[in-house]
């Protein structure tokens, strides 16, 4: 079937058709560039990146915008409190965010705007709302009038009188549930000129302005997180359809990763950081972690889930190392259709990860009976479906700058799988004694085996 994807507007399953034939369209919401990075801010970054690659693999041009907030009360703060100009913070984190992306696999977007270099097109936006009658200034303040937009709601489905934007309280507003466009410059902080005096853009602002710029007035898909569903996105969509801009077609929202059951969030101070977590784990071990749920489905922190997506990433990484070593180079390989099928059911990765490992297993098995012809069509598989995923291990991202260990670890590979088949003919030959002394005589070398649904896997006992 082709791709499905749900719609958070519609709040169903909708097959996706791009506005523009061979082209889709993407804006993501980036970073507000605070700090440094945890899991869950990059997870939303992993997720649309494997949508990207989906819709290329189908054969579209994917034209994806991720902003960066450069420019916030957040930033402000924290430059401050560090003794920092405020421009040198958000650029030492935005570099940050960059890394962390491109460390765990994320392909470069086609631009990522920041909020300070699209000033002009904000003003231009603000005075179109004021012309249409969406929008007020007061005392150098611009507001969205939240009572002029009878729409207003519809993203999240809420009724006007339910809403509460959580900025704070002011008497220059005409309803507290409007929301603040441009901010009144105040002293010691950073200012634009505009029509309405200086001052500073307001966070839903610019997110309509640089989708405008970079994909139109209307484009296919506007991702995220969850959490920015509201008030966040509402605003967004308020404010560019009362523009007069058609914005997203579809709605797509990834869920958090939590940790103790709490959205992980620097101001609950209960962040993992991504350079922690790589002092442990491989970035593509990372990548597997972070992408193996279903994008809507919360990921709760653990160390031995983690632990338990480095176990699965190796066995999938073994095997087809396994293959190479006996036949030579595997070509990335067609993808069988239980792994389409998944992606298209709105990116089940659960499922694609499922059809990986069903390969795999098929593949140790091949590898076991001495067919080698069948176990090199499994690699080639895995290597496809791998790919899409952004995990494949023979690609050269994951190869680069780990060569040394790499030819390390295949050396004591070789070694050890010979001694591994002779435990598994022992055990299929019923001669217990054997196979338990080749256990024991690895063991005692410091090699721990795990019997595994993909077969026999060693691990170092202190890695």
């Amino acid at each position: 079937m082709p791709l499905h994807l749900f719609d958070s507007a519609s709040r169903t399953l909708r097959e996706f058709a791009p506005r523009e034939q061979g082209i889709a369209s993407i804006y993501v919401c980036g970073a507000t560039v605070q700090g440094v990075p945890h899991i869950g801010h990059v997870r939303s970054g992993l997720n649309f990146d494997v949508l990207r690659r989906w819709l290329a693999r189908g054969g579209l041009d994917v034209r994806l915008v991720r902003n960066v907030t450069d420019i916030d009360d957040k930033i402000l703060a924290k430059a401050a409190e560090a003794g920092r100009p405020w421009w040198e913070w958000a650029a030492t984190h935005e570099r940050a965010f960059d890394e962390a992306y491109a460390l765990l696999g994320c392909l470069p977007p086609s631009v990522a705007p920041r909020a300070t270099g699209h000033i002009t097109q904000m003003v231009q936006m603000i005075a179109e709302l004021i012309e249409r009658g969406h929008a007020y200034a007061v005392d150098g303040d611009v507001y969205f009038s939240v009572t002029s937009f009878p729409a207003y709601g519809a993203l999240t489905r809420q009724s006007p009188d339910e809403v509460k934007q959580g900025e704070p309280t002011t008497t220059s507003k005409r309803d507290s549930r409007d929301f603040t466009l441009w901010k009144a410059a105040k002293p010691g902080e950073p200012s634009w000129p505009t029509p309405w005096g200086p001052g500073r853009p307001g966070w839903h602002l610019e997110c309509s302005a640089m989708a405008r710029t970079y994909l139109g007035s209307a484009f296919d898909i506007h991702g995220g997180g969850i959490d920015l569903a509201f008030p966040h996105h509402e605003n967004e969509q308020a404010q560019s359809h009362a523009a007069g801009d058609g914005f997203a077609n579809y709605w797509v929202h990834n869920a958090w990763v939590t940790l103790s059951g709490e959205k992980m969030a620097k101001s609950l101070g209960n962040t993992v950081l991504i350079p922690q977590l790589l002092a442990k784990v491989r970035p593509q071990e990372l990548r597997y972690y972070l992408v193996g749920p279903h994008y809507r489905s919360n990921i709760e922190y653990s160390e031995a889930a983690l632990d338990e997506a480095v176990r699965a990433y190796q066995r999938v990484e073994s095997f087809v190392r396994k293959v190479v070593q006996r036949t030579g180079e595997v070509a990335v390989g067609d993808l069988p259709a239980e792994f389409t099928a998944a992606l298209d059911d709105d990116l089940g990765t659960p499922a694609a990860l499922a059809a990986v490992h069903a390969a795999v297993r098929a593949g140790n098995s091949a590898l076991d009976s001495g067919d080698d012809a069948a176990a090199r069509a499994e690699a080639a598989a895995v290597r496809a479906m791998t790919d899409v995923l952004g995990l494949d291990p023979l690609a050269p991202r994951w190869a680069a700058g780990s060569a040394a260990a790499d030819g390390l670890h295949d050396a004591v590979d070789a070694l050890i799988s010979g001694l591994l088949a002779d435990r598994q003919r022992a055990r299929a030959e019923r001669d217990f004694a054997a196979a338990d002394a080749i256990r024991d005589r690895l063991q005692g070398a410091g090699i721990a085996v795990e019997d595994t649904p993909d077969g026999p896997q060693w691990t170092l006992k202190d890695s």
